[in-house]
């Protein structure tokens, strides 16, 4: 489903997937869209449009998908229940491996491209579930968070691993902050949840750890706001979103509004909002500015 960013009101939903959606992202322009599902399949969406313009197959549920940052993407990295960190080329709907060319049963339907049309890295190095995919300021380094309790930044002209970190409990959320541009920048910083600590990790350095701070509750998402120094993070226990200092983990605030699990948490590229999605069904836009912004005045 696609909303608008500062009053909430929707736009449209994308229809096509026949299970459960773990995961989406937008690309830099804006203009597509791509979705994990629990259906085996990752797919890529035009947003003015609505149509799935291809769908990846895979033999596992998909939980993690990402876009390199630049307008038009032409890569798509996903990741899941397989354990694999596969990027496919949707340039020219590739072909797959056995040398078949990428099928549409229709004019109207996705592309459909098979597991084998992708290029994996690192076989055999992810020992638990990919939860979560993240590319940041160069289109060369993309970073995964997985169940074996480790961050990973890969080289993809190398497609070898060239920094790993172990967290000290089970991974939440992942996010990285954006600039006002809402492209990802040598400033942005990449935010990680595990157990009851908020990692903040640099995005132009791989595996540099900026400062780390421990929390009273099991993080499932986290968000850093670093203009503002400050961090929100949701928990599996409760269903309260929590606000914190960023530099010296303090709380500041608990908000109330949720009636299940934050599973997730993000700023606006300016700042002035975030928004929280919640097992209750709703997803919720939180105002982090004094002066009117869209609806609050």
């Amino acid at each position: 489903m696609l909303r608008d960013g500062v009053t909430g009101d929707w736009i449209g939903t994308f229809i096509g997937h026949k299970g459960a959606v773990w995961q989406s992202r937008t690309s830099d322009c804006g203009s597509y869209a791509v979705t994990a599902s629990a259906d085996f399949t990752a797919k890529v969406w035009d947003t003015h449009t609505g149509e799935a313009k291809f769908s990846l197959k895979h033999n596992h549920m998909v939980r993690a998908v990402a876009f390199p940052p630049g307008p038009q993407p032409t890569l798509v990295a996903t990741g899941g229940f397989e354990k694999k960190l596969r990027i496919f080329d949707i340039r020219h709907g590739t072909a797959t491996s056995n040398g078949s060319s990428p099928t549409a049963i229709s004019e109207n339907d996705p592309i459909e491209l098979e597991p084998g049309s992708a290029q994996e890295i690192g076989p055999g190095v992810h020992e638990g579930n990919i939860k979560s995919i993240v590319w940041g300021p160069d289109p060369n380094t993309i970073i995964t968070a997985s169940e074996d309790k480790k961050i990973r930044w890969w080289d993809l002209r190398q497609s070898g691993v060239i920094s790993t970190f172990t967290v000290d409990g089970p991974l939440g959320g992942c996010d990285l902050s954006f600039s006002s541009t809402g492209r990802p920048t040598e400033k942005s910083i990449l935010s990680v949840g595990a157990g009851k600590t908020a990692y903040f990790f640099s995005a132009k350095q791989p595996g540099l750890l900026l400062s780390s701070h421990k929390v009273g509750s099991e993080i499932s998402s986290v968000a850093v706001n670093p203009t503002e120094e400050r961090f929100v993070f949701g928990s599996t226990t409760d269903t309260f979103v929590h606000v914190h200092d960023f530099r010296d983990g303090t709380e500041i605030s608990v908000y109330k509004g949720h009636h299940g699990p934050v599973w997730t948490s993000s700023f606006s590229p300016d700042g002035k909002l975030y928004a929280t999605g919640s097992e209750d069904g709703t997803v919720k836009l939180w105002k982090f500015c004094k002066e009117p912004y869209g609806l609050w005045k």
